[in-house]
């Protein structure tokens, strides 16, 4: 059977080892304080959702052996963990550190970085989501973007098991916008990316493969100063010179709040534009749900609904049947592994235990028992 490259993206934020991450969640349980708290609030909505496996610390490297192994036995073969780097150090790094890292078994999958470079505020804090205010900047100066390559080279890089594309490691942008803001415009980002690549290659491997985040095809600031610049997403993937795209979640691109076998039709849509308009490769991305109503005490849409385990067997053989048309390397990316928050998790939970690992295994396989 063909192997595929199945990326699950993670959410870090279910640990207390991150002491800043007390100012959000004072419990010391992570965004689990808020995922065990939710409540319906309209008909077919079905809140808290628990997780099978219990609200487990996911910084514990025994907890990740446990999750590694469910993960690889149900044909989820790669973590794409968010990463973050605000106010000059990391965030949330814990749960790949001790948890994922520090896992004896950890070789079995590999993984690579999201650098979730969007602003941080209120958001996380269920107590008061709607404040309008930045906490942290997602957006570096070049002096900071140059702390975090070297990071990420040092640290990540050199994990044996660290995702390559051609020898070269994959590490994904979420925010092209912030991104080029922080460095100051295209011109320097241009420059700041191609430093990245070459302290990639002075490191032994034979370059770095970048992958965007894309959203809706629409104007952007590309400037990053006051010139008023703008363009796409797939001009700034072609100015910056990204090696490939792919997305985080259907929210982002499509209307979510309508039944998933509604939503899909547009999903698929939107992957052939891609695929016809970009000039890199698009690797399908499929999302298991939307509501992040547990992060909010009032009633919030959209709310994807009809997300069965059915529905998402379904949206994957349509990632397979595109990746084998289109794609060289296999990759599906999947929002996510445990969007709790979200609604959008591979996890089990008491709605449909394993029904969502289930449909991964049956479209592409996993590890033999």
């Amino acid at each position: 059977m063909k192997q595929y490259d199945i990326a699950a993206y993670v959410w870090p934020s279910y640990t207390g080892a991150e002491k800043r991450s007390r100012m959000f969640w004072e419990k010391g349980i992570g965004e689990w304080q808020s995922v065990l708290s939710a409540e319906s609030r309209v008909e077919g909505q079905i809140l808290p959702r628990k997780p099978l496996w219990g609200a487990v610390d996911e910084a514990d490297p025994k907890v990740m052996e446990f999750q590694i192994g469910e993960a690889v036995r149900h044909g989820v073969n790669v973590f794409i963990y968010d990463w973050y780097w605000y106010d000059r150090r990391p965030f949330l790094e814990q749960c790949l550190d001790n948890g994922f890292l520090g896992a004896p078994n950890n070789r079995e999958m590999r993984f690579y970085l999201m650098w979730a470079n969007h602003d941080a505020g209120y958001l996380w804090d269920k107590r008061q989501p709607d404040i309008d205010e930045i906490i942290w900047y997602g957006s570096q100066p070049r002096a900071e973007f140059d702390r975090v390559c070297e990071r990420v080279i040092r640290r990540y890089f050199s994990q044996p098991n660290y995702y390559k594309i051609d020898g070269c490691p994959v590490f994904s942008i979420y925010e092209m916008s912030n991104l080029v803001r922080g460095l100051g415009g295209i011109d320097q980002t241009v420059q700041a990316l191609a430093h990245f690549r070459e302290l990639t290659k002075q490191a032994g491997f034979p370059g770095l493969h970048l992958q965007a985040v894309i959203y809706s095809e629409h104007a952007v600031d590309v400037s990053g100063v006051d010139s008023g610049r703008t363009g796409s997403s797939k001009d700034i993937v072609k100015m910056l010179g990204f090696d490939s795209v792919t997305h985080y979640q259907y929210c982002h691109f499509v209307d979510c709040n309508r039944e998933y076998a509604d939503v899909m039709p547009d999903v698929l849509r939107e992957w052939d534009r891609v695929h016809r308009e970009y000039d890199v490769p698009y690797y399908p991305h499929i999302s298991v749900g939307w509501d992040n109503n547990p992060r909010f005490n009032d009633l919030r849409y959209p709310i994807l609904r009809g997300n069965t385990p059915d529905e998402i067997r379904k949206a994957l053989e349509a990632a397979k049947a595109f990746s084998d048309r289109y794609n060289d390397v296999p990759l599906v990316t999947i929002n996510s592994w445990n969007e709790w928050t979200e609604m959008s998790y591979l996890e089990p939970d008491d709605v449909y235990g394993y029904g969502y690992l289930e449909a991964v295994r049956s479209v592409f396989g996993g590890k033999e028992e």
